[in-house]
């Protein structure tokens, strides 16, 4: 299996490890990589401290739809505020997905998977009437390469497909009036509920199978292979062991229905006759029944499969994981930016400074960056970390930057 990785924002490293390869290359003098490293460890304790502010709110916004919380309700949620929470906590989602270097899927790419095929041999369908909020982002997209194997090894494909190594999915159901409307009785979820869920590792494919509401369909080459087996063995089952029953039986309704006036004599050997056929009858369609069921129940467990392996968190559990993946982006994106702007020691344009890191990243590390330069110098800027002249900004030095940095911490207490 082959393994190449697009162009993306994200930045498949470490905050740590990237640190020490800016302190290992020889652009800083001994001196000054304690200085850098504390720097550091200032942007991370300040973005830190931010994001949790992010994360108290929308831990806020979704309580009043949480289907896991363990705690009391002591002050109710009218009605107002619970929609007037989630407006904010859609908001606040988005921007921290989009704080974490993540991209939307569309309904287009989402319509587009349906209509590809999967490869886990399995037809899935969605029905997104029932939902009245949906919302997909991903990160980490790649373009891998496997061997599909069927007809037991026979026959062995080899197919290129796109993969996200995380994709995040956010989704509301529509109210109880709906579904009473449509009929529908014995749901498995709470209509309303709102669901949050984070995944590893899905090709573009089978975005559908994330989807809480997900039908197992047959393909036809499984029907041919359940129908033909069961039409061959039906007739050769009627021609060889139910003709005298069917015979039979054919002559019982026509004299009942006045159809023929010859009388049917029902002994007690034409009975027992009856009996063992239609019983072969219901055993034989008992088991083609079976035989659907379990193909089915193996199409079940091959998704059940595949996302307990790849389910990472689930609602609240999502916003800690996506908090601490925007604080690593974040911190990799200024720290990278202020480093390179150290390692010219001049003035440089946002192409240049864009430049110089891809192209960093791209002859040491082999892995193609579309870093996000215009957040990294918004970032720097506030943080005054670089003097601006025209369309050019420099670093400040690093004992400049550390007392600004101490004194926007002081401040935040």
């Amino acid at each position: 299996m082959t393994d190449l990785h697009s162009k993306q924002r994200f930045i498949p490293f470490k905050k740590n490890d990237l640190i020490t390869l800016c302190t290992q290359e020889g652009s800083l003098s001994e001196s000054d990589i304690g200085d850098f490293k504390s720097v550091c460890d200032l942007i991370n304790g300040l973005f830190h401290f931010q994001f949790h502010q992010h994360l108290e709110t929308l831990k806020h916004c979704y309580s009043p739809v949480d289907p896991d919380a363990d705690t009391q309700i002591i002050f109710p949620v009218s009605e107002t505020e619970k929609q007037d929470r989630e407006t904010k906590l859609i908001t606040e989602l988005k921007a921290l997905l989009n704080a974490a270097n993540f991209e939307e899927i569309t309904r287009a790419d989402l319509d587009r998977a349906m209509h590809e095929e999967s490869l886990f041999k399995i037809r899935l369908q969605v029905d997104f009437n029932d939902f009245e909020h949906i919302l997909f982002f991903r990160r980490g997209e790649s373009t891998k390469q496997e061997t599909l194997v069927s007809w037991f090894g026979l026959s062995k494909k080899d197919i290129t497909f796109k993969n996200y190594e995380r994709v995040v999915i956010y989704v509301k159901y529509k109210n109880q009036a709906y579904f009473d409307q449509q009929g529908r009785k014995d749901l498995f979820f709470t209509p309303e509920s709102t669901l949050i869920k984070l995944f590893q590792n899905i090709p573009s494919a089978d975005l559908e199978m994330l989807f809480p509401n997900t039908e197992v369909r047959m393909k036809t080459i499984d029907k041919v292979m359940i129908g033909v087996p069961a039409a061959v063995g039906g007739v050769i089952m009627l021609v060889t062991k139910l003709g005298a029953t069917f015979l039979l039986t054919g002559a019982l309704l026509a004299f009942w229905l006045g159809l023929s006036d010859d009388p049917v004599v029902l002994d007690q050997k034409a009975l027992l006759g009856l009996a063992a056929g239609f019983g072969t009858l219901g055993g034989f369609l008992w088991k083609q029944f079976n035989n659907f069921k379990n193909r089915k129940i193996k199409f079940l467990k091959t998704l059940a499969d595949n996302l307990y392996f790849k389910n990472l968190d689930n609602n609240t559990g999502v916003f800690h994981r996506l908090i601490d993946a925007a604080e690593q982006e974040e911190g990799k994106e200024i720290i990278l930016a202020y480093y390179f702007l150290l390692k010219a020691n001049k003035a440089l344009t946002a192409e240049e400074l864009d430049n110089d890191i891809e192209h960093w990243f791209q002859q040491n590390h082999n892995t193609p960056i579309d870093f996000d330069v215009p957040d990294a110098i918004r970032k720097l800027i506030e943080l005054d970390m670089v003097e601006s002249s025209g369309d050019k900004i420099k670093a400040k030095s690093l004992q400049q930057v550390k007392q600004k940095l101490n004194q926007i911490w002081d401040d935040h207490f």
